[in-house]
């Protein structure tokens, strides 16, 4: 249960405000003048502050409901501008497009591919084989966990198979598109977080007690702890 401990706004606000936020391309003036039309006055810094803290906290709680995801990955990286410099979003998906993970990172090396690899598997166990570019660190980073198992996780690295979670990375940038630039890599991992959990929701890979009758912002309060929406 999210702790709300000292906010002067009422939960349903900050909850809509923030999904609003993850599931739309919208900036927080945008939401700012659209809680005004709700007769709601918020500050979009204080949007901004509720994105940061509770976006990542939702999207943890959400993990223990999400559908195990297929044996055959394709993983991919995408860039992200934190004030005004590229980061890297590292994401994967399996052969039916369903989402099995992501990690934002400050940089595109081996190291930083095995850190996704890593919480991937731990979350969603190992696949059997992963799809992926001709980047050598990506590939490097497999060979590492392989080095560790009987039976290696099997590569391909031909590009065409890639095409469906590269096709995935268009639907996170169109929402981080009026965003401009994050302002601060804790913000960007936050708010990414938020995105990519109204993402996999609209994919319908949780598993909530009558999910399929639910909308996603009943999914999202329902995942936040909460038993309604606005």
């Amino acid at each position: 249960m999210l702790n709300f401990k000292g906010m002067r706004f009422p939960i349903d606000v900050i909850l809509v405000c923030i999904r609003w936020y993850a599931g739309y391309p919208l900036s927080y003036r945008h939401l700012e003048e659209m809680m005004e039309e709700c007769s709601v006055s918020v500050d979009h810094s204080s949007i901004n502050r509720w994105a940061i803290r509770f976006l990542p906290l939702i999207e943890k709680m959400a993990r223990k409901h999400k559908r195990p995801v297929g044996c055959s990955w394709r993983m991919d990286e995408t860039y992200i501008k934190v004030k005004g410099v590229w980061k890297y979003l590292y994401r994967a998906v399996d052969k039916q497009g369903k989402t099995v993970d992501f990690l934002l990172t400050a940089k595109r090396d081996m190291a930083a591919a095995k850190r996704f690899f890593d919480k991937a598997i731990v979350a969603n166990g190992y696949p059997d084989k992963i799809a992926m570019d001709k980047s050598g660190a990506n590939k490097a980073a497999i060979d590492a966990i392989n080095t560790s198992r009987d039976v290696p996780i099997v590569v391909r690295q031909v590009k065409y198979l890639n095409n469906i979670v590269e096709q995935h990375h268009r639907a996170i940038k169109r929402v981080t598109k009026p965003m401009l630039n994050f302002k601060s890599f804790r913000s960007a991992g936050s708010v990414l977080a938020g995105i990519e959990l109204m993402h996999i929701i609209r994919k319908g890979q949780f598993e909530i007690d009558g999910a399929d009758a639910m909308s996603f912002a009943e999914q999202f309060f329902t995942l936040a702890g909460m038993v309604r929406p606005v």
